[in-house]
């Protein structure tokens, strides 16, 4: 019996319990696994290992555009600054001061 036979019935046996490409992935290994054992007999059976279930995860993103309404207000600040100079202007004034000056030098 060939691979390919063993194959074929083994799957038609399985089909009742396990989807099929269950069943090949299981059986993928197993040319390599009679090499691997040095006990087995060429043209005896042995019934397939299962292994635990390999799981693949495909991670999608969905992007999505959601419209935002920002409203946005122009404020105008009119500023008025008064600049104060300042020019001279030059004015003139006058004082007069009076002094009385008596001499007693004379004897009176």
């Amino acid at each position: 019996m060939n691979y390919e036979s063993f194959k074929q019935e083994m799957a038609s046996e399985q089909k009742v319990n396990m989807n099929y490409d269950n069943v090949g992935a299981s059986m993928a290994g197993y040319p390599e696994a009679m090499h691997e054992c040095p006990n087995m007999m060429m043209g005896s059976c042995c019934t397939p290992i299962y292994e635990c279930p390999r799981e693949n995860v495909c991670h999608r993103y969905i992007c999505y555009e959601v419209p935002h309404i920002m409203p946005c207000n122009t404020r105008i600040i009119n500023h008025h600054v008064y600049r104060h100079t300042y020019r001279p202007e030059y004015t003139t004034c006058e004082e007069n001061v009076i002094s009385n000056v008596y001499d007693r030098g004379c004897g009176c």
